[in-house]
């Protein structure tokens, strides 16, 4: 096994499960320095204690990720503790209600708006300051394929998504000059667990299980399969790896064909 990221602090929102919890485990297995937050503290915790007992250090926080006060206070104790952060990869997400935008609440386009978005926001506002001093950096943002075409019955997602995908694009601009790098990943369909609510809300509508909804959704994909997590977690690795060192304001989609077409 490589160390790619031996030595090197990698702060993940998000860690508890799906993509977020995958990453940990294999930037841990790289030797990256872990620092993760989620609002389930107690996947999170199960997640740091399985991690600790394995591959060593690790900071685990239960944080609000739409808390402006509460994402400053996490990287500033980090950043105490460690010194600084290297690599951020900012996966904290949620999904929607399935329907038409003329059925989505107000209410639900603005907390998605206010965790896929702002979330976003936040954390990239409090982690350039110190990657600036030090003048180098690597941030990812987890967007989605949805950020980078339409997406009906998902709209409030899909515009939370292009905001990510946007901000990403506009910081990279902005600090470029100073060493750093920041980049969005655009996966489509995985089996995590946001995708299996989507799904499950599908088959419901249309009298199928969850694993004839897979069916429905993956032929719509021009190689016919979901994604897996690993696919995933792999790209997020070589966006991050210390090697692509000219890589940024992409957003890199992982999508099996999804958005080529």
């Amino acid at each position: 096994m490589s160390a790619r990221f031996e030595g090197r602090v990698v702060m993940i929102t998000g860690a508890a499960g799906g993509f977020g919890a995958a990453a940990a485990r294999r930037f841990a297995r790289e030797g990256a320095r872990l620092v993760l937050s989620d609002r389930d503290g107690r996947g999170l915790a199960d997640l740091e204690r399985d991690l600790t007992s394995s591959a060593g250090d690790v900071r685990a926080e239960a944080v609000d990720i739409t808390s402006e006060a509460a994402i400053a206070a996490h990287i500033d104790g980090a950043t105490k503790a460690w010194g600084q952060i290297d690599v951020a990869v900012n996966n904290a997400g949620i999904g929607q209600t399935v329907a038409p935008l003329q059925d989505l609440s107000a209410e639900e386009f603005d907390r998605v708006m206010a965790v896929n978005a702002r979330g976003v926001f936040l954390c990239m506002k409090h982690q350039l300051p110190g990657m600036l001093r030090r003048r180098a950096g690597t941030i990812l943002n987890v967007a989605s394929a949805a950020g980078l075409v339409g997406a009906g019955q998902l709209s409030g997602y899909a515009a939370s998504k292009h905001a990510v995908v946007g901000l990403t694009r506009s910081a990279a601009d902005e600090v470029a000059r100073f060493g750093i790098r920041v980049n969005a990943l655009c996966p489509s369909f995985a089996p995590t667990p946001l995708f299996d609510t989507m799904a499950d809300e599908i088959g419901d509508r249309h009298g199928m299980g969850r694993e004839d909804a897979y069916g429905r959704i993956a032929s719509r994909i021009p190689m016919r399969r979901l994604a897996t997590v690993d696919e995933v977690v792999q790209a997020m690795l070589w966006i991050c790896d210390p090697a692509n060192s000219f890589m940024t304001g992409q957003a890199i989609a992982i999508d099996g064909g999804l958005t080529a077409i």
